[in-house]
């Protein structure tokens, strides 16, 4: 089958958020074409190029997400009005006083239904006239957006939302509808395809619900975190006008695609009760966790005693979510009880506050561990040291998993802690704090303690030290665990059979023509022009000429 790989700052891109499982998943699945649509996220990204990619993947076709140009179309008065009626409604939608994420009747589908027409309104727009990428960034739309805000009944924060609010809430629209004008929606683009997979919702599931609606295409939706909980966690310090309107939007979005996708698969349980509480069905949901090369792993994972008995391990990107402060401090405790104890802190930023926030765990550090040094010009060696992956002690994440006896986890905020699987893989016992999916990722395989607790952590962390066949028990299960559940041919083996299920539900939506050009008979099966839903397992009425009634049998004439 031929599939529609929607991505955005990722794959096929270099260093692509998202980029690694998307090819493990096409690299795992040659029997399938592929066509990826690639939003990229910065000109940088674009400048990095492409990872190598496999001969299954037949076609790739990318559109800058950063950036967009004007088509030089100018309205006339009908476009306008077209444009000005869907525009408005779709900001109606947002200041409307409902919650599009509670269950229940206040946020079924007038409102729903309301902004699904007007998206597909607009892209109708952009499909037949054009322009839409200077019509969002005009005056109009600014306007529509203010009316909006100053109707009756509309939400509080939305009515008190000043002029650079409403500024900066249609800037994030027409960044986020820029998909709305891309040329993908044709017969030899995203209409080709049977199926439209997007590896993420938001703005990224935009072209398959175009393609669902333009030619019927099925669509898979892909999310190992929800844009509406990524929305709450990064924009904490926005207006609560601007953080009201846009996590409307993504709400209303994010409901309407769960509406229209055949499939959702969450990558842990916590995405998955976020998708319920934004309006996804539970039929639809079958939950796949992300696919974890094990070979790089099996040496370190097979060898727990390489590790130095004393050494606790944290690995990943330094940010401010990821609380190496509190780390710092249950170290401090940690080495009162264990003064032999040593912590490897590995990782780096990637962007201005996570290399400010690294800054500020060495001074903490160097304030809380001195290192000993004879001189102000002269080297200590302390407790505590900040490295990198890729150096000569630590070549590849494998090594540095394998140099520590306990690998700890002490996020405030964690979608799928990969790293901790990472851990897992390498038969390392793990200490973790209770965020996201880090529970269903260790089982009872590891030590979990509540977020911001050091004294909880230090105090897991010293029972492991003092534990040795404790820990070569954890470690030993949690490997097991990780191979079970968290391996790359599982998650490929999972979505094969989405695949599969999605087009055997679907019809046959187009003419299929044999190497004359003529229509192919019998290209189909007869029951693919039933309309209705055919498939679906629930029961049906039958009508009463076609019930099986009993003939009874007559006696033969000797």
């Amino acid at each position: 089958m031929r599939i529609g790989l929607l991505t955005e700052g990722g794959y096929p891109y270099v260093g692509g958020e998202g980029g690694l499982w998307c090819d493990r998943l096409v690299r795992g699945l040659g029997q399938h074409e592929f066509d990826v649509h690639a939003l990229s996220s910065g000109e940088a990204q674009e400048d990095a190029g492409w990872v190598p990619l496999p001969p299954q993947v037949v076609r790739v076709r990318t559109a800058p997400l950063w950036a967009a140009e004007d088509d030089g179309v100018v309205y006339g008065r009908r476009a306008r009005r077209r444009f000005s009626e869907h525009y408005g409604d779709l900001a109606a939608v947002l200041c409307a006083a409902t919650d599009p994420t509670a269950p229940g009747p206040q946020s079924a589908a007038p409102e729903a239904d309301r902004f699904a027409t007007a998206l597909r309104g607009l892209a109708e727009l952009a499909r037949d006239e054009g322009g839409l990428v200077a019509a969002l960034r005009s005056e109009t739309a600014v306007r529509a957006l203010e009316r909006a805000c100053r109707a009756p009944g509309v939400l509080r924060a939305a009515r008190e939302a000043r002029v650079p609010d409403l500024l900066a809430v249609a800037a994030y629209l027409e960044r986020a509808l820029r998909p709305l004008s891309l040329d993908w929606y044709e017969e030899d683009g995203l209409g080709a395809v049977d199926l439209c997979h997007a590896t993420a919702g938001g703005v990224t599931a935009l072209p398959g619900l175009l393609a669902h609606h333009f030619f019927e295409v099925p669509l898979l939706v892909t999310e190992y975190g929800v844009r509406l909980r990524t929305h709450y966690l990064t924009r904490p310090d926005a207006p609560p006008a601007v953080r009201s309107l846009l996590a409307a939007f993504h709400g209303r979005l994010a409901a309407e695609t769960y509406r229209r996708a055949a499939f959702i698969t969450p990558g842990n349980t916590h995405a998955r009760r976020w998708q319920e509480r934004c309006g996804a069905e539970r039929a639809k949901l079958r939950t796949v966790y992300p696919g974890m090369d094990a070979a790089p792993f099996a040496k370190a994972g097979e060898s727990p005693e390489s590790a130095d008995p004393y050494t606790l391990l944290w690995v990943g990107r330094v940010e401010p979510a990821k609380d190496l402060v509190s780390l710092l401090h249950a170290f401090a405790e940690i080495r009162r009880e264990e003064p032999r104890a040593r912590l490897r802190i590995v990782g780096g930023p990637s962007d201005p506050e996570g290399a400010a926030y690294l800054d500020h765990c060495r001074a903490l550090a160097a304030h809380l561990f001195p290192d000993g040094a004879d001189g102000p010009h002269a080297v200590g060696a302390g407790p505590v040291s900040f490295e990198e992956i890729g150096g000569p002690d630590l070549p590849t994440p494998a090594d540095a998993y394998a140099s520590g006896a306990v690998t700890v986890l002490s996020s405030v905020v964690e979608g799928f802690p990969a790293g901790l699987v990472e851990a897992m893989l390498c038969g390392r016992a793990t200490v973790s704090t209770d965020v996201g999916a880090v529970v269903e990722a260790v089982g009872g395989t590891g030590l979990v303690v509540p977020p911001r607790d050091p004294r909880a952590l230090a105090e897991a962390c010293v029972s492991l030290l003092r534990d040795p066949e404790r820990r070569v028990r954890l470690g030993a299960a949690a490997r097991a665990r990780a191979l079970e559940l968290f391996t790359v041919d599982q998650n490929v083996s999972a979505f094969h059979g989405i695949y599969l299920e999605i087009v055997a539900r679907t019809p046959v939506r187009r003419l299929l023509l044999d190497e004359a050009g003529a229509p192919l008979p019998f290209a189909a099966p007869a029951e693919a022009h039933v309309p209705g839903h055919w498939t679906d397992s629930a029961p049906r009425a039958v009508p009463r000429w076609a019930v099986d009634v009993p003939v009874p049998a007559r006696g033969t004439a000797r």
